[in-house]
This record gives C-alpha cells, sequence and structure tokens, in this order.
C-alpha cells in the first residue's frame, strides 16, 4: 500500500477521529488513573496497546488464509464488514448511553496495571471484530494482506494508544468537570458515529478497483 495514496490518507483520517472517540478503552484508562495514579494509568495503557497488537496479528494471518482460499470470501469479509461498520454508526447516533462508564478498578501496583491492561483487550471480542470489518476496507487483495493487515492495524493501535496515553495525562484536569467531559464524549461519541456511516457507504459505493 503506498503512503501517499487516497486510500490510505481515508485510512489515516477515519483512524485518527475512531481513536480520539471515547470508548471502554480511554474509560478504563482513565479509572486507572484515577484509582492508582499516573503509573498505573500509563501502564495500563502499555497492557492495552500489546493485546490490541495481539488482535492486529491474529486478524492478519485470519485473513490471508481466507483470501488465499477464495477472492471471493474476501469481498464477503469486505461488505460484512461495511454493514456492520454502518450499524455501529447507527447505534453511536441513537444510543443514550455515557460513552465513559464509570469503571472503578482498585489500585494494584504497576505489573498488575499492564498485565490487566493486557487481558482486558485481548478479552474483548468487540476489539477483534473491530478490527476485521475495518482494516479490510483498506486492503487491496492483490498485494500481502497479513502485510497490509499488520501496518495497518498497528497504526490503529499507535493512535489509540497515544490518545490514551494524552487521556491519561490530563486526566486530573479532565476530571475537574465531570459534566463538561461527559458532553464533549457525547459530541466525540457521535462524531464517530457519522463517521462509522460514511465508510460502510463508501465502501457500497466504491467502484471496485482490483
Amino acid at each position: 500500500m503506498e503512503l501517499l495514496s487516497s486510500t490510505f490518507v481515508a485510512f489515516l483520517l477515519a483512524a485518527i477521529a475512531l481513536a480520539i472517540t471515547p470508548g471502554p478503552g480511554i474509560a478504563y484508562v482513565v479509572a486507572r488513573t484515577v484509582s492508582g495514579g499516573k503509573l498505573e494509568g500509563l501502564a495500563s495503557c502499555a497492557g492495552t496497546a500489546c493485546g490490541g497488537l495481539g488482535h492486529v496479528v491474529a486478524g492478519a494471518l485470519g485473513l490471508a488464509a481466507l483470501v488465499a482460499k477464495s477472492a471471493a470470501a474476501f469481498a464477503i469479509v469486505k461488505y460484512a464488514g461495511a454493514a456492520y461498520l454502518i450499524y455501529l454508526g447507527i447505534r453511536a447516533l441513537r444510543t443514550g448511553a455515557d460513552p465513559l462508564a464509570d469503571v472503578s478498578p482498585k489500585t494494584s501496583g504497576v505489573g498488575r496495571a499492564f498485565s490487566e491492561g493486557v487481558l482486558v483487550e485481548v478479552l474483548n471480542v468487540k476489539t477483534a471484530i473491530f478490527f476485521l470489518a475495518f482494516i479490510p476496507q483498506f486492503v487491496n487483495p492483490a498485494q500481502g494482506i497479513a502485510q497490509q493487515f499488520v501496518l495497518l492495524g498497528s497504526i490503529c493501535v499507535l493512535l489509540n494508544t497515544a490518545v490514551d496515553v494524552l487521556v491519561v495525562l490530563f486526566a486530573a484536569r479532565l476530571l475537574s468537570n465531570g459534566r463538561l467531559m461527559r458532553a464533549r464524549a457525547r459530541l466525540l461519541n457521535r462524531c464517530s458515529g457519522f463517521t462509522m456511516l460514511a465508510l460502510g457507504a463508501y465502501v457500497v459505493v466504491q467502484r471496485n478497483e482490483h
């Protein structure tokens, strides 16, 4: 994949928009920071990053094996993923739930914060499903599937982790006004909903160039 191609630019913009959207991951690192301090918060960020990379590797191997068996199967995965993104977008726009739902882990040390972060992400089935729905939209099946998936997935993990780290560093300021924080979270949640709807629609209407 060419890093200056329109497809990659579209991916990068979408990945950034999704990374800054508050969700369970951000809620977790904020809660970990509140309960155990900045170091535990940063350790939890490192843990969730490792767990996310595990999903990337697993997804890359699975998608590559699927494409090796059938190009039609790849198309099915791609359009099923587009449908899932549209579903997520609609749900994000319709939900009235707080995107920063309260999570209150107790302080337990940096090492445990890291290991729990890994487990939280590895055991999050929604993360695996999302990677398989999102990344194939930007993969060229005529090139190395696994390599492209790992590259794009790693970029997603990097962006998500960067946002998590910033949230940890500024958690005290964010938490000083909980109402404002949640108002911003709801606004970003709506932006995420529109982003996913646009991605799903883009995949459905785009001309097949492969």
